[in-house]
């Protein structure tokens, strides 16, 4: 729900500061920074810079004037604020600093910033602000609460979708995947758990920043379109997909199953990309009995079908359960094969072996390229000084190996190879297997970075090019704070009798919170950025910091692709 009364987005303590400032201070100098990765959700030594122009159109022009500068007096521009302010602080509310604020007709702020899908190093500022007009000191870190609400997040969303964007670009490299399929492979799923509507433009917008086009966050486009220049006519801004979920599927009931793919299929979206999801009943029994059934007609269709599941260990339903390998050096033949399983099976069991208390066989699954084994270990145990055990062989261990050969389940084998078996496809350049264009895979559940990575590692090692969409939800996006990448805004200069002061915070219980001191100035030397404080006002006009707004009006834009080219234009040196 937004409120507009643009005077009270802001912690209710700020109201008393229009007063506690020294009375000879006339400017407020202002830094936004993100002070630490101590619990950084990513493994980047940085953060994204992204949301300014948004939080700008919105609240320092389009709300201030709807609900402040547009008002018909100026009685009515303050009273609603000095009514609810007087009835939380138990006192008559002096609104006479919000009168003048009307009397002057604008925000007399000045903003300055690094591009927006700027790369920006910890303890680097990306933005400043100060007042322009003498009394209104205030007004500086008035819009901190606010400003703080919507950018922390807009910047963490940027940054954590950034290290996706980043591994799966590493993992087409390794493959042999074109490259551009990475701006799909990130879908934005979510708003439903987001905290309020309002959250999902910040958060979708942000998914966006890092070259992300897959969402289902309608919001986010539309924020796109309102604060930042994109054109769904003219450029790819957002894009999903026809897609079922399962009370649609469920409408069918189970034993309807394949004849709602097929109606599906040929009357409702005969073309195109079409999400099925898969797990509704029974997902194994889908991708061995109804697929293939259907393979026909899904390579026949003038699109491609992706399936979906949505339960289950999102690792082990995409690439299988993990089989014990072992590097064979070039083995051609399987008895060398075996060597190299048995020296492998017995390294495990010294290293595990309880010399007091032993276990007298090990049994492990193997895969290689002779099929599938389970592998029986039992070696002959002896005992030293008649107290302690150890393995007595010096020869050939597979004489001390059973070799089981196993069939494996469709759960063995995961969806991405059970998909690869009845449809096939091509080998890349890098000699990965690549699922043929027809059908799909994406996962859109409980898809953490961390599994992102096992996911693409897992299917490297078992032969396949990263062809598979995640689906990047509210757990990712929501489960941070303020302190994920320590964002704060803390004034650093004041003028006090006409005389530039720098001032710091630097609680000897915390140094990590440690302010930067002064006027600031950023240059990139040798190739990364460095803020300098302590600044004369002189060499605080020097500098990358540009003006974005001024006395109430923005006078630098950027646009969603301009951010996305910065974007990409850094990726380079981190995949």
């Amino acid at each position: 729900m937004r409120i507009t009364a643009p005077t009270m987005q802001k912690d209710i303590y700020k109201e008393f500061h229009q007063y506690a400032y020294h009375p000879e201070v006339s400017r407020v100098y202002a830094n936004v920074v993100s002070r630490s990765n101590k619990y950084s959700n990513t493994n980047l030594n940085f953060t994204v810079f992204a949301g300014l122009q948004g939080f700008i159109i919105d609240y320092l022009i389009n709300e201030w004037q709807e609900g402040f500068f547009s008002a018909k007096s100026e009685d009515e521009a303050v009273f609603q604020h000095g009514r609810i302010m007087s009835a939380m602080l138990g006192f008559k509310c002096d609104t006479s600093n919000l009168r003048a604020l009307y009397q002057l007709g604008y925000l007399p702020l000045h903003i300055k910033a690094l591009p927006e899908g700027t790369f920006v190093p910890y303890q680097v500022s990306p933005v400043t602000i100060v007042n322009t007009v003498d009394g209104f000191q205030w007004l500086t870190n008035m819009i901190e609460t606010a400003f703080s609400a919507d950018n922390w997040y807009v910047q963490t969303t940027a940054t954590t979708s950034t290290a996706y964007y980043l591994q799966f670009l590493r993992y087409a490299r390794k493959t042999g995947l074109d490259e551009s399929f990475a701006m799909f492979q990130g879908h934005d799923f979510s708003f439903r758990g987001l905290a309020g509507r309002g959250a999902a433009p910040l958060a979708g917008f942000g998914h966006m920043v890092s070259g992300f086009v897959g969402t289902d966050t309608i919001p986010a486009v539309l924020a796109a379109e309102k604060f930042y220049g994109a054109n769904v006519d003219s450029e790819l801004v957002g894009c999903s997909v026809n897609a079922t979920e399962h009370s649609v599927t469920c409408s069918w009931q189970e034993e309807g199953e394949l004849a709602f793919y097929r109606h599906l299929m040929h009357t409702v979206a005969p073309t195109g990309i079409l999400s099925l999801v898969f797990d509704t009943w029974d997902f194994w029994n889908g991708v061995t009995v109804i697929l293939p059934e259907l393979k026909d007609e899904i390579l026949a269709r003038d699109g491609t079908v992706v399936i979906r599941p949505d339960s289950g260990d999102p690792v082990e339903i995409l690439c299988g359960r993990e089989f014990k390998t072992v590097d064979t050096y070039g083995a051609t033949d399987f008895d060398s094969w075996k060597e190299f399983v048995a020296e492998d099976i017995d390294d495990k069991f010294r290293n595990e072996l309880d010399a007091e208390h032993p276990h007298w066989s090990d049994t492990q699954l193997y895969t290689g390229d002779f099929g599938a084994y389970k592998v029986t270990y039992t070696p002959s145990l002896n005992r030293h000084d008649k107290t302690y055990y150890y393995v007595d062989n010096y020869g050939a261990k597979v004489d001390e190996c059973t070799f089981e050969k196993v069939e494996l389940t469709a759960e063995d084998k995961g969806l991405i190879e059970c998909l690869w078996e009845t449809f096939g496809g091509t080998i890349t350049d890098k000699g990965y297997k690549l699922l043929n264009d027809k059908i799909g895979a994406i996962y859109g559940d409980s898809i953490t970075l961390g599994r992102q990575e096992q996911i693409l590692s897992r299917l490297e090692k078992k032969g396949f090019a990263s062809k598979v969409v995640l689906g990047i939800g509210s757990y990712t996006y929501q489960y941070v704070t303020r302190d994920t990448h320590g964002s704060a805004i803390k004034a650093t200069d004041v003028v006090k009798n006409g005389k530039h002061v720098a001032i710091a915070k630097e609680p000897k219980t915390d140094t990590s919170k440690k302010s930067a001191k002064g006027l600031l100035r950023i240059e990139r030397v040798d190739g990364k950025l460095v803020q300098y404080d302590q600044q004369t006002p002189e060499q605080e006009q020097q500098g990358l910091l540009e003006t974005v707004f001024l006395d109430g009006k923005l006078v630098r834009r950027t646009t969603l692709q301009e951010i996305r080219n910065l974007v990409h234009s850094q990726l380079e040196q981190y995949i």
